[in-house]
């Protein structure tokens, strides 16, 4: 890419360009000369292109306009005025587009494989940004309106009936009103609360778009590989288009937020309790805020990240350690920042018991105070130093987003010199600084901003009478405008509803599209990895490259399975793959206290224990990051996966660690004990969401009990858990066994399939440093071959029919399904490229099931999941006012397809073939990404390394008469009541309504409560315990367990 200084432009201005010390990447910041929009590029190598498009939006009310901007700009602009045509151009062009809404600013985004595609579609969608149509008819069916039935609906109002009520946004919204006065935008609910959004005007969005959607406002952030001269001729190009439709640039203009009413200091400390809708009593949560440093000073905002770490890290840090490990008083103890003019510091326990929380409150502040009438651990404190400047390292080197919320910040906040950005930006040598602070500056720090200035603590309280109160108010509000308007009334409403939809919905003319041509798929620059392998991996066939040789000269006989990527990289990322075969299935429930066990329990070290949390202070000290999850992240969410980032230098440490963490550990019976009660403790906080019960309840109708998935889920640790802290409490010595029992299992050279993903000649020993590891060990067995997703479904999973649960759940005013079929369980069987088509076909934006579900406000999200290693495809409805309307009009949409009804439509094929290609892109992002989906392909799928150009060639012959045939033979199916599985979550008030609903489509629901999946695999009831006393806490979600993704195989592992 040429120097920015050999590319001037008459009409833009650089105004800076930097390199950073401690990254390979280039940030140029340019500045138009006729508009004032500003542009910032990072360059990064890659196939994608990220693009935000952010405007500073203050305002001082609830309304909500501006989140309803970042609905409407989608619904058509000045030239393109039809709803839907910029999604359909972005998917023909392997983009994607989105928005969010942020108290002080909105972007846009747009996510391309590749630069042409990026460039084509870019001036498209500013023109929907800067000069959108804004119809009476968008707003009123995008905003509120009232259905046929007398209900309230619209996108943007469904979105906030479905969180306003919900424990975090009560808790969030008082603790705004209590930080900042009024006039201050960051007092403000910028979603909008549904009492506003109903009277909500169009003049009023309007009139909010021409004071803030201003090009001057408008700033582009681009990450990727960008060609800086066509950007800024293409930018060149809309700004002529558009001069004579936007205030005059010279016009004076507010800087938002810069030149508004700045925040004042608190003037009290303030403790209020505000109450949320639960059934369940029994658990709380506390928020605590500060305001911190200015975000203008880097150094003490430096310190302010680097002591956060110090006080609430890791499990090792001052107060987690405290509050969640000794004193068990909640099960977590996080924190957060908002870089504003003042940043804003926020802690949160989680899972307090409700009685207590005044006191842990309190507590809270005792230890602060405690910690500061001592000498710190400046030990510790240079490690978290350390373990900062390495993360930012690696996460500037991996990461498309690291650079995008500093360089939004700058703009929102920042000199328009561009000085703010490079001071926050070029180097890190404000760590530096901090390494020569005394322990006398960082107790100065902590008594500065959390002790001797004021703070604002949210009491969040369950309450089962106000989930009762809402109901009930929310249910004779709508009955009352009902008795109001009439039969007549709402008859008007619905033609005024119908007539709105009419006008949005307005064909595209025909040729319109073509003209944007589908760009080629050579203008995508893949990363490319190469492959070498060492021991057992090398049955998988013999390389012949750079790599593999320098693998084959480090002469070692070491059988272990090793499998190599390497990339240009400072780091290494080192998995290591554990299959859960052998484990007793009645085990298997334990993998979870054995996982969150694994990285936090002492050692034996020569001969000496040494505690959990010096182990932990040397993980921190010694890595970027380390975990142990379901093996999701490697393709099988059945095995484990075992997984350390870290500083190339490191390797021989690395693999030194998984030796002692897997045989030095030691099964402590008091950290077995603050494990289990934290878990318990996290359990009723899991309850609250409609659809992570539903996949938690698909998950426990559909798996085997040898699933692990299934076994870690929360409804089975719900009451496991219990009987274990019991047995734990009574017979130590028979967890203990237990779990000794689980790690001889995983920790054997035959479980182990290790993947490294580094540069490869920087490691010096890249195979023969592995003999740390396998020392001593049986090395002779062959490698055990991998569990599948597929062998640990039932026999309804395999063949799903029959079936359907609906399951009441107090906390949610809305419903969620899922709808389970059978599908391809090999990514080789024929129909797959049919099926890979027709999928994206229908879920693509502003696609058939968006326009017949979405777009009429049946949900806020549908999309049909291709789940290849469970054999299933399944409909999955999102947040709707009702899931039944929801399901009928998403099957409508496939029988049309299917009969003719609704012929398939060409460029929508294109566009979906297109999605393909993106999501390919998706999955190989970075470096890191490419590596590890490189290694899911080979080792774990059993297909070539060059699987995308495999299946991308098929795909692009898929005729539509195939396309149709997989969608009867494949898809039908999944609306059927003898070929699929149905489980919805709702609102009890739905519950009668949605069982006559799908009894006339000939399912046979049962309504069921929570409780009645949960599972104790064979534990039984202790003496005394009633079971519905056990299921108390079951009524929880499991976690939406997932594969490692990309277009071509599986969207989601349930």
């Amino acid at each position: 890419m040429p120097s920015v200084r050999e590319i001037p432009h008459p009409h833009f201005k650089r105004i800076q360009q930097f390199k950073t010390d401690y990254s390979p990447t280039t940030i140029t910041q340019y500045e138009s000369i006729r508009t004032g929009m500003r542009i910032v590029v990072i360059d990064q190598e890659g196939p994608k292109v990220n693009g935000y498009f952010t405007l500073a939006t203050e305002i001082h009310d609830d309304s909500g306009a501006p989140h309803t901007l970042e609905h409407l700009c989608f619904m058509g602009s000045k030239n393109y005025r039809y709803k839907g045509v910029l999604d359909r151009l972005a998917t023909r062009a392997y983009s994607n587009t989105n928005a969010w809404t942020a108290t002080d600013h909105t972007a846009y985004t747009l996510d391309t494989a590749g630069w042409e595609g990026f460039a084509q579609i870019l001036p498209v969608y500013l023109e929907h940004v800067i000069m959108p149509t804004l119809t009476d008819a968008g707003c009123y069916t995008e905003v509120h309106h009232i259905d046929p039935e007398g209900n309230d609906a619209g996108v943007v109002y469904s979105e906030m009936q479905g969180v306003q009520n919900n424990q975090g946004e009560l808790m969030e919204l008082k603790h705004k009103r209590l930080m900042y006065p009024e006039g201050v935008g960051f007092r403000y609910e910028t979603g909008g609360m549904m009492e506003q959004l109903r009277v909500l005007s169009a003049d009023r969005i309007r009139d909010f778009h021409k004071e803030m959607y201003q090009p001057k406002n408008l700033c582009l952030i681009l990450v990727g590989s960008v060609d800086h001269a066509n950007l800024l001729d293409v930018v060149d190009d809309f700004e002529g288009t558009i001069l004579n439709d936007i205030p005059k640039p010279e016009a004076p203009f507010k800087r938002p937020w810069v030149e508004s009413k700045q925040t004042p200091p608190l003037q009290d400390s303030v403790l209020e309790v505000v109450e949320f809708p639960e059934e369940d009593e029994s658990m709380g949560e506390i928020m605590i805020s500060f305001f911190g440093p200015s975000y203008e000073n880097n150094l003490l905002c430096a310190a302010m990240i680097v002591m956060l770490r110090y006080l609430a890290g890791t499990s090792a840090s001052v107060l987690d350690n405290i509050i969640v490990e000794k004193e068990q008083l909640a099960s977590g103890v996080y924190y957060n920042t908002e870089f504003r003019p003042n940043t804003v510091i926020q802690f949160t326990l989680s899972s307090i018991a409700t009685e207590e929380m005044k006191r842990i409150e309190a507590r809270f502040f005792e230890i602060l105070k405690d910690t500061t009438s001592k000498p710190l651990d400046m030990k510790y404190l240079q490690d978290c130093i350390s373990v900062e400047r390495r993360q930012v390292k690696f996460q500037a080197e991996g990461s498309a987003q690291f650079f995008t919320e500093p360089v939004i910040k700058d703009f929102l906040f920042g000199e328009r010199d561009g000085t703010t950005l490079q001071s926050d930006l070029k180097s890190l040598k404000d760590y530096d600084v901090l390494e020569d602070w005394a322990d006398t500056e960082w107790r100065h720090w902590i008594r500065t901003w959390f002790l001797e200035g004021h703070h604002i603590t949210i009491l969040g309280k369950p309450s089962a009478q106000l989930s009762e109160k809402l109901k009930a108010e929310e249910k004779a509000r709508v009955e009352a405008r009902k008795q109001e308007l009439g039969e007549e009334g709402l008859k008007r409403l619905a033609e005024k509803l119908a007539k709105a939809q009419a006008e949005n919905d307005k064909q595209v003319p025909k040729g319109f599209l073509e003209r944007f041509k589908v760009p080629s798929p050579e203008s995508i620059s893949f990363i490319n990895t190469t492959t070498a392998r060492s021991g057992a991996a090398k049955k998988l066939g013999n390389l012949n490259n750079a790599i593999q040789e320098i693998i084959d000269k480090d002469n070692s006989d070491l059988p272990l399975f090793i499998h190599f990527e390497h990339i240009k990289s400072n780091f290494a990322y080192l998995n290591i793959l554990l299959g859960t075969e052998g484990i007793p299935i009645q085990l298997r429930p334990l993998l979870v206290i054995y996982m969150e066990n694994f990285f936090a329990a002492p050692m034996m070290r020569d001969g000496k224990a040494v505690d959990f949390e010096q182990i932990i202070m040397e993980l921190e000290r010694d890595t970027v990051g380390y975990g142990i999850d379901s093996g999701r992240s490697l393709g099988n969410s059945e095995a484990m996966c075992l997984s350390m980032q870290i500083e190339v230098e490191r390797y021989g440490t690395a693999i030194q660690w998984f030796r002692d963490l897997m045989f030095q550990s030691i099964f402590d019976t008091g950290r077995l004990e603050a494990t289990i009660a934290r878990l318990i403790a996290e359990i009723p906080d899991e309850k609250r969401d409609g659809s992570d019960m539903a996949n938690c309840v698909d998950e426990m109708v559909i798996a085997s009990p040898a699933s692990t998935v299934r076994a870690r889920g929360t409804l089975v640790r719900a009451i496991y858990l219990k009987r274990v802290k019991s047995l734990l409490e009574k017979e130590p010595e028979t967890v203990i066994s237990q779990l000794k029992e689980i790690n001889s299992v995983l920790c054997q050279p035959a479980n182990f399939r290790v993947l490294v993903v580094a540069d490869v000649e920087k490691l010096g020993n890249p195979v023969s440093a592995w003999n740390t590891l396998t020392n001593g060990l049986d090395n002779s067995k062959p490698v055990n071959p991998l569990e599948t997703r597929y062998s640990r479904l039932n026999d309804l999973g395999k063949n799903p029919g029959d079936t359907a649960y609906i399951v009441p759940m107090p906390t949610i005013d809305s419903s969620f399904l899922l709808a389970d079929a059978k599908g391809p369980n090999s990514s080789f069987d024929p129909s797959m490229p049919a099926l890979m088509v027709a999928a994206s076909y229908l879920n693509a934006v502003e696609g058939p099931l968006w326009t017949a579900v979405r777009g009429t406000g049946l949900a806020y999200g549908t999309s049909l999941r291709q789940h290849t290693p469970s054999g299933q495809i399944s409909l999955d409805i999102y947040r709707s006012p009702d899931a039944f309307k929801a399901f009928s009009a998403s099957k409508k949409v496939v029988e049309d397809l299917v009969s003719g009804k609704k012929p398939l439509d060409k460029l929508t094929i294109e566009g979906a073939i297109s999605g393909i290609v993106l999501g390919f892109a998706n999955s190989e992002a970075t470096m890191a990404n490419a590596a590890t989906i490189s290694f899911v392909r080979q080792v774990v799928r059993g297909m070539p390394k060059d699987w995308p150009r495999i299946i991308l060639d098929k795909v692009r012959k898929v005729t539509f008469e195939e396309i149709k045939q997989v969608m009867r033979d494949i898809i039908m199916p999944v609306f059927k009541p003898e070929t699929s599985i149905i489980v919805v979550t709702c609102a009890p008030n739905m519950q009668e309504g949605l069982k006559k609903d799908f009894e006339a489509f000939e399912y046979k629901p049962q309504v069921k409560p929570l409780t009645f999946f949960q599972d104790d695999y064979g534990f039984g009831v202790e003496d005394g315990q009633s079971e519905e006393t056990e299921g108390e806490d079951g009524d929880d979600d499991d976690e939406d367990e997932e594969d490692y993704t990309e277009n071509g195989d599986e969207n989601e592992e349930q």
